[in-house]
């Protein structure tokens, strides 16, 4: 896959940080034995001494922090540590779900093959905000406030809620196809369909912070092309 220059990715740029939108399926940072690059690579291109603030899953779209020097990184990853970020996701989930600040606070750990769990015996502390944006008659549109930065937080407590992120089959989600949606869908015999959506459909939509004293950043990073089409086809087919 051919990915854009960084310089097409940047939402904000000053001297101390540069703010992103990831593309999906482009790792955070180099991935063993992957012949793709990482966005770290390609900021690296950009300016040499980027370093990555924290860090989005591989599929995960959306707003990512990059810091230009070393005070600057240690300065936003004490932000972080004591949670004066403020990140904001939009996830597109199975069913119809009324959240209004939800709270979901249950332990997280490691599970098997990679994946997290729910594990009030070892777990870490996780507390996430959920609320209902949008409604269509199978999947509903979800602003995620997770104030913890576990490993998979969003997509295991939403999972805990029988709130499976669309196309999260890892978590117990299928995948959408439109077929479902829409009367006398019809294929070619030689066409295999394809669903709606490549990936599971979470973006990091918002991102607040300070990267120096008194320096507040506000960024909120457009939907990527895939997540368009689901949401069009949805409300298209789906209401």
């Amino acid at each position: 896959m051919k990915w854009p220059p960084l310089k097409d990715l940047i939402l904000f740029e000053n001297e101390n940080v540069v703010v992103v939108n990831k593309p999906p399926h482009l790792s955070s940072l180099d991935e063993r034995f992957a012949e793709n690059p990482s966005l770290l690579k390609l900021a690296r291109e950009h300016h040499p001494d980027l370093r990555l603030c924290h860090r989005l899953d591989k599929e995960t779209s959306g707003a990512l922090i990059l810091a230009k020097n070393d005070e600057t990184y240690r300065f936003v990853s004490m932000e972080f540590e004591h949670r004066r970020v403020l990140k904001r996701y939009h996830a597109v989930i199975e069913g119809i779900h009324r959240f209004d600040q939800t709270e979901v606070d249950l332990p997280i750990g490691p599970g098997r093959n990679g994946l997290m769990k729910i594990d009030f015996k070892e777990g870490k502390e996780a507390l996430t905000y959920f609320n209902s944006v949008s409604y269509f008659r199978h999947f509903t549109l979800v602003e995620c406030t997770p104030i913890t930065g576990r490993t998979h937080q969003i997509r295991v407590h939403l999972a805990s809620q029988k709130a499976i992120i669309a196309g999260d089959t890892a978590y117990g989600g299928k995948m959408p196809f439109l077929s479902r949606l829409k009367r006398k869908f019809n294929l070619k015999d030689t066409e295999e369909e394809r669903p709606m959506i490549g990936r599971f459909a979470l973006h990091a939509h918002q991102i607040k912070f300070h990267c120096s004293e008194g320096v507040e950043v506000d960024v909120t990073a457009p939907y990527p092309k895939d997540i368009q089409v689901l949401l069009r086809l949805l409300d298209k087919y789906d209401r």
